[in-house]
């Protein structure tokens, strides 16, 4: 193992440290008005709120609440798929059909009950928004250690946009960053909204509702 790599691996532990432990800190009402900044923005990116297929996920704990966005695209008509966590570490993949059709998974997670479509089922997915406990400005993302979105995202088309969603602060100058991870498309934070970070990257749809901040 280099240094640097060591270095890398440490400043990504103790980032990860720090943004947990800022979320647990968060109060129900700030959570409820960040998850509803999330739902308004997206859902007013047309190509994103009238997809045919959206990999999303259920919020849980301190996360940006992603539960008013997951129901507000089924609603539409949207096709939502949601992550069910494999003993391996792996994600498969099930359809959201309303609130009835999730069941607690143990940690607070609430994962769908229907059949499961593999874990490549996001290459037929026409967007995915994923978690992140932070992005830089690069678009690289700092998840929670597993590299189950690492994974995930390495089966996605080469034509589907992937968006993280945290906090304001959690968008920051530097993730470290290594040779698995893999960046996002996009950064959305309540605050800011959606920020592209290439947008004439080929994943971003022809239209005039997508922008760089």
């Amino acid at each position: 193992m280099s240094d640097q790599g060591d270095r890398d691996r440490s400043a990504k532990r103790e980032l990860r440290r720090r943004v947990l432990a800022e979320r647990r800190a968060r109060g129900a009402s700030e959570r409820a008005r960040a998850g509803s900044a999330v739902r308004d923005a997206l859902m007013a990116v047309p190509w994103l709120s009238m997809a045919g297929t959206v990999a999303c996920y259920y919020s849980v704990g301190g996360e940006p609440d992603t539960r008013g966005l997951v129901t507000a695209l089924w609603k539409r008509g949207t096709y939502v798929l949601l992550p069910v966590f494999l003993p391996g570490g792996d994600l498969d993949w099930a359809s959201f059909d309303g609130p009835d059709s999730l069941a607690e998974a143990g940690h607070g997670l609430m994962e769908p009950t229907g059949p499961r479509y593999g874990p490549g089922a996001l290459a037929r997915a026409d967007a995915v928004v994923c978690p992140a406990l932070a992005v830089d400005r690069a678009g690289m993302r700092l998840g929670r250690g597993a590299g189950c979105y690492d994974r995930a995202l390495a089966a996605k088309g080469p034509h589907t946009p992937a968006i993280a969603v945290v906090h304001d602060e959690e968008w920051v100058e530097r993730v470290p960053a290594e040779p698995h991870d893999r960046p996002v498309d996009a950064v959305l934070t309540p605050g800011g909204g959606l920020h592209v970070f290439d947008p004439a990257s080929p994943v971003w749809p022809d239209r005039g509702d997508r922008h760089g901040g």
